[in-house]
């Protein structure tokens, strides 16, 4: 049966409106042959019809009632959040498929966290190699010692990279996620940069008010640029039971001077969009109607491998056998049983009750091969290859690896993202008050904004994600650089995500030390290039 649509009252006055309006020529007709003019009109209101695509068609049973809406952004997605988030935290804790897609992701964007290696721009600095290196071994020494701390985390609960970790969780989990950026003061030091979470719920409307051109669901904005300019922030979740009085707190998003006050991490889909929508929003029904098919499976493979013995009564022999008062109590006894099954129970039945049962099936053969075929698209909507969703790898090597490249592709562009929008700020902000408190050394920095864009350039590099056969993938990699269809650069970021150029100038560093050392051996099969000044650099390892 097939629910009739919801059309809006305007959707129906328009559609009430006929398509085609009779010309000049076509009331002539009319007044000479109504019949004609209306088979003329008839003619021209189908060719109205005929678009060029059929899926805007509404003459066609299966679309004639396919009438959705085409809002903006925000209309279609800011009075359906509260519900998508808490069906999607529902689904987080409770559904296999949904909390395995989520750690899927969190692990292998983020997994043991991105880490800083400072790329300042040396050149443009007017600095020498020696000098930015120094300049960057301890820039990222002071940056781990303050992202390793609890310090760095207001509530001094998490470290930066057990920040990173849930800060995208809870993007994905929630749709956005907020961190505000306070300076404070510790017990040691000068003020320092502290970074406290907001989950979504927290950022709402004073008041729960409706929505305006100036304040959509807890965020100020320009009507005339849709920039954020500032967000209200509850003291206590909504979600909260306390019976607490809430009060709202608006922190504006940059400070006088600029200064990001807040990061708002959120996955933007459509122009002008001001908060972002759960990971699994758009698959949260088959998820749900996946989640129920298989516990009802489990109960009746469970129910069907219970053995019960069932004691059946004759009503003749009850009669004559039990008086009056033994009759009552069996009948009592044998009525107190609910129906539920126990393994190994002997079941009294009442006289003339039987035990009808119907072969179950169970295990279900079809369950595994449409549970697979149903994942398979939920993968797809999650931008997760089957086998990497499910982490089962059953086909060849080729289909697995080709399966670990499309995730770690998906994996990839999440890292980057978060690296511009949550890691590339916190690190900027960090310098800025190191070099403002004068901890570290960065001329020009708040004079020109090219100046500071040097100071500030850095990597961020995570886990890698590790190889089927590595024998294999090392030996195409190097073909493909030696037949100059590939580059160590390119190279060097599919294995693990970290350039060339940084491995190069570590492996400088070591090449060098082992030379001075006198431990230094050439690749194997591989010439070493000749030194400058025609000396031999290769060490005979001496013999015993």
């Amino acid at each position: 049966m097939v629910a009739a649509a919801v059309i809006p009252c305007g959707w129906v006055a328009e559609m009430r409106k006929p398509l085609v309006h009779p010309n000049l020529l076509d009331k002539a007709i009319a007044y000479v042959s109504p019949k004609i003019a209306a088979e003329r009109l008839g003619a021209r209101t189908a060719l109205a019809l005929a678009g060029g695509y059929t899926g805007a068609r509404i003459d066609r049973a299966q679309l004639s009632r396919y009438m959705p809406m085409a809002g903006s952004a925000n209309a279609d997605t800011i009075r359906d959040l509260p519900m998508l988030r808490a069906r999607s935290r529902d689904q987080m804790r409770n559904a296999p498929v949904a909390i395995g897609a989520l750690n899927t992701k969190v692990s292998h964007v983020v997994g043991t966290g991105l880490a800083l290696t400072p790329a300042l721009e040396a050149d443009f600095l007017g600095m020498s190699t020696e000098e930015a290196d120094a300049w960057a071994t301890s820039t990222k020494r002071d940056f781990e010692t303050w992202a390793n701390s609890l310090d760095c985390d207001l509530a001094r609960k998490l470290n930066f990279y057990g920040i990173q970790s849930l800060a995208y969780r809870s993007t994905l989990e929630s749709g956005d996620h907020f961190i505000v950026t306070p300076r404070v003061q510790r017990e040691t030091g000068g003020p320092k940069l502290a970074l406290q979470m907001i989950e979504a719920d927290r950022v709402c409307n004073p008041n729960r008010s409706g929505d305006n051109p100036g304040c959509v669901d807890g965020i100020k904005i320009s009507p005339e640029t849709g920039e954020s300019l500032a967000v209200h922030i509850a003291k206590i979740h909504p979600g909260e039971v306390l019976g607490q009085t809430n009060e709202w707190t608006e922190v504006a998003m940059r400070g006088t001077t600029g200064r990001r006050n807040v990061l708002h991490l959120l996955q933007m889909l459509r122009p002008g969009q001001v908060r972002g929508v759960p990971m699994i929003a758009p698959i949260l029904e088959p998820l749900r109607q996946l989640a129920a098919w298989t516990e009802n499976e489990l109960n009746a493979a469970v129910v069907s491998s219970l053995f019960a013995v069932f004691v059946k009564m004759d009503p003749d022999a009850f009669q004559d056998i039990f008086d009056e008062g033994a009759q009552k109590a069996i009948v009592e006894h044998s009525s107190g049983w609910s129906g539920e099954m126990e393994s190994g129970k002997a079941v009294n039945l009442l006289p003339g009750e039987s035990v009808e049962t119907t072969t179950p099936g169970r295990p279900n053969p079809e369950f595994d091969p449409f549970w697979s075929a149903i994942v398979r698209q939920i993968g797809m909507a999650l931008d997760l290859p089957y086998e990497v969703l499910t982490m089962h790898f059953q086909s060849s090597y080729s289909a697995a690896r080709a399966a670990l490249l499309m995730a770690w592709k998906s994996f990839r562009s999440s890292r980057d993202w978060m690296a511009t929008y949550l890691c590339q700020p916190v690190y900027e902000l960090w310098l800025a008050d190191e070099v403002a408190e004068g901890r570290i050394s960065a001329p020009g920095f708040f004079v020109s904004p090219a100046l500071r864009a040097a100071w500030c350039a850095a990597v961020w590099t995570g886990d890698g994600p590790g190889s089927i056969d590595p024998a294999k993938e090392v030996d195409a990699a190097q073909k493909r650089v030696d037949l100059g269809i590939s580059t160590k650069e390119a190279e060097s970021i599919l294995h693990d995500g970290v350039g060339w150029r940084a491995k190069h100038v570590q492996r400088v560093k070591e090449v060098e030390a082992e030379k001075r050392d006198g431990i230094y051996y050439p690749p194997m099969n591989r010439a070493p290039a000749p030194p400058a000044d025609g000396s031999s650099d290769v060490v005979v390892p001496p013999t015993k």
